[in-house]
């Protein structure tokens, strides 16, 4: 069903103490899941060190509420000769009118850059 958007990285349940005043889950605790996901993707090409460099772009789409299963799908859209950028996708699993249904919730490209263990950028081990 979601093959399109990668292959999936996390799946968690979104707890009451990652919500804000509203109720809503925190953009933060998503965009934390988010950067789970992209590190997990990233190992597909290389599992080397890497640091998080861009978040290119980040489009909340639907609020994530109490009790949400989160999950998110990643793949490496472009690769460089030391940095990889992946899109990821989150959707969240709820009961609407005693029915589940899966809410895409947020999309998001993201850059990480490889590193060694000084921190210093390195060139991708694609082979």
């Amino acid at each position: 069903m979601m093959q399109n958007y990668g292959k999936l990285r996390t799946r968690v349940v979104a707890m009451p103490k990652d919500t804000n005043s509203k109720g809503n889950i925190f953009g933060g605790w998503i965009m934390s899941q988010i950067d789970i996901a992209g590190s997990l993707t990233v190992r597909d090409l290389d599992s080397g060190n890497f640091a998080t460099v861009a978040v290119n772009s980040l489009e909340f789409k639907k609020a994530v509420k109490i009790g949400d299963t989160v999950t998110c799908y990643g793949k490496i859209i472009k690769v460089g000769k030391t940095s990889i950028q992946t899109q990821i996708e989150v959707f969240a699993e709820r009961v609407i009118n005693h029915e589940e249904v899966c809410v895409h919730v947020t999309s998001a490209i993201v850059t990480y850059v490889a590193v060694d263990n000084d921190g210093n950028k390195r060139l991708l081990k694609t082979d």
